[in-house]
Formats: C-alpha cells, structure tokens, sequence
C-alpha cells in the first residue's frame, strides 16, 4: 500500500466518521441561536441510530428503520422541548 492510497483512504474515512458529527452540531448550532442550550444532542443521535438498526433489522425494510430513526430522535428533541422551553427547566 502506497502512501497515497493510504492518504486517500484515510480522508475518505475521516469524510465517513465526520459526517454524522457535523449533522448533530449543525443542529446545536440552531438550537444555540434561538437560546435553547441541549448538550443531549449526540445521544438523540446515538437513540436514533439504534433505533433504525434495530427496526430494519427486525423488519427488513431500511425506509422504514430511517422513519423509526427520525421518529425516535425527533421524540428525544420534543421531551426536551417540552422540559426546557414550556416547563422553564434547567436547560
């Protein structure tokens, strides 16, 4: 293997861990701008992911694992919501 290969694949991954990453701070960063702080971000990342693995393993359909994972992280953001913007709770 050839340094540059090496090189190459070593941005590709780095372009394939990132990106998840960059998803969730690019959320933060929105959520930082209206004055809600919500350091949970990775974990409703983390609960969505899970949650579509397990749903398109069991099912067998991956439309239906990336619906359950936006359900599931977007019922995470809602209970956060609820706590910090209606309840005035610590954020």
């Amino acid at each position: 293997m050839s340094w540059q290969s090496y090189i190459e694949t070593l941005l590709y991954s780095m372009i394939r861990a990132g990106t998840p990453l960059l998803i969730g701070t690019l959320g933060e960063i929105y959520a930082e701008r209206s004055g809600v702080l919500n350091l949970g971000v990775e974990g409703m990342v983390i609960i969505g992911a899970v949650t579509g693995y397990v749903v398109t393993l069991t099912t067998g359909n991956p439309w239906l694992g990336i619906i359950a994972a936006a359900f599931a992280g977007g019922a995470l953001s809602l209970i956060h919501a609820f706590f910090s913007i209606s309840l005035r709770a610590n954020q």
